[in-house]
């Protein structure tokens, strides 16, 4: 798959008639360098123009959009509805909401979970492709499985994010995986064929780890699958030190692994885990249900810390991500830090774990408190911050 990409554009691109400038990522973060659509868009828009343009309401599936340029593109030019869409992240969820009502376009389309009733029928499907190749293979096991035996799946992504273990996994799912020309690095797939003999689920995967005596449990799309991260491992090392509290809250809080190491470190103590990916919120959810936890873990899907109340929470405990999508990026981990200092209650305090590299502590200084370094290994900066009273 790796290939040059071709300067040329696609053939019936000229007859596109709508205006990807007009999308923003808003409430994600934005920056000149972060955008709301890609080249991937155009391609999989182009490569299925004729089928959508055949495609009757209620037979699209929209999965892996960012914030509505497929969705939007796809129910303007060819004047679709009853599209149904899955997003994992709630920000870009709220973004395509957002965007679709400047278009006029909230009635086109429904936001659904990643399962059967999403693919149930469908005769099209546009997916922008992840990096995952577990969440390549849990969506593509669900597409095979549940949509029409005559669908047809437009898929693409960005030519240095594609590989050809990629193709491997889509052909376990389909018979016939066809790249495409490449155009602006990136490069479309069009899959058909369903393999009614293919591998069923095994998602959420369920991984046991003797020296944190948990299970952890992961969906395709979780960061980590059902591995520690060696940054989360390392602020583990912390837990004995962190504020006596009657609850937390796990910030972002991928397969579970600090919500789980929370409350059996502190059987008498309630965590709230919150994530804006879904999968991660399922992931977590089936961490605390395989290590007998589901009573003391609460998990909320959430824009960083956007439904909770200021000043409430007595202990947030976070690994924030560098990166934004698939570039590198620090506003989400400053989005984040405000968000907890606008719940933290005054005298609650934000352990953070970070790569050395990063510097947060001026950030965290600023935003959230006194911030005091209480670790430091080879790779990662343990912090912690505490919120002054009004």
């Amino acid at each position: 798959m790796e290939q040059n990409s071709s300067s040329g554009s696609p053939d019936t691109r000229a007859d596109m008639a709508f205006d990807f400038a007009q999308l923003r990522r808003f409430p994600d973060i934005e920056a000149e360098n972060l955008f709301a659509h890609d080249a991937t868009d155009e391609l999989i828009l182009n490569e299925a123009a004729g089928a959508l343009a055949a495609a009757g309401d209620g037979e699209v599936v929209i999965v892996g959009e960012r914030y509505g340029a497929l969705t939007l593109a796809a129910a303007t030019l060819h004047d679709l509805t009853g599209l149904r869409v899955h997003q994992d992240g709630l920000s870009g969820e709220i973004a395509l909401k957002n965007n679709a009502s400047h278009l006029n376009r909230t009635h086109a389309y429904a936001s659904l979970p990643l399962d059967p009733a999403l693919f149930a029928g469908a005769t099209v499907v546009l997916w922008q492709l992840p990096r995952s190749l577990d969440e390549v293979a849990e969506v593509a096991e669900l597409i095979s499985a549940h949509a029409s035996p005559n669908v047809q799946v437009f898929a693409g992504g960005r030519i240095k994010h594609m590989t050809i273990a990629m193709n491997s996994v889509l052909e376990q799912y389909f018979s016939r995986v066809t790249p495409g020309r490449a155009w602006r690095k990136s490069r479309p797939l069009t899959v058909s064929g369903p393999r009614r003999e293919a591998p069923t689920s095994n998602f959420p995967c369920k991984e046991y780890h003797s020296d944190l005596e948990l299970w952890l449990c992961a969906h395709g799309a979780t960061f980590g699958g059902t591995k520690v991260d060696v940054g989360t491992r390392y602020l583990l090392d912390f837990v004995a030190q962190m504020r006596q509290s009657d609850a937390a809250i796990d910030l972002g809080c991928g397969n579970g692994t600090i919500a789980a190491s929370l409350a059996k470190a502190r059987p008498g103590m309630h965590i709230t885990a919150t994530d804006q990916s879904a999968a991660a919120v399922a992931s977590t959810k089936a961490t605390a249900e395989a290590n007998g936890l589901a009573e003391r873990i609460e998990v909320v899907r959430d824009d960083a810390l956007g439904s909770f109340a200021a000043e409430t929470a007595g202990l947030i405990v976070l690994n924030p991500p560098f990166h934004v999508g698939a570039t590198v990026h620090a506003g989400i981990a400053l989005k984040l830090f405000a968000d907890a200092a606008r719940v933290l209650a005054p005298g609650g305090e934000l352990w953070c774990v970070y790569n050395r590299h990063l510097q947060y502590r001026t950030s965290l200084e600023k935003l959230v408190g006194p911030t005091e370094v209480m670790g430091n290994n080879s790779k990662f900066t343990v912090t912690v911050s505490r919120r002054l009273p009004s």
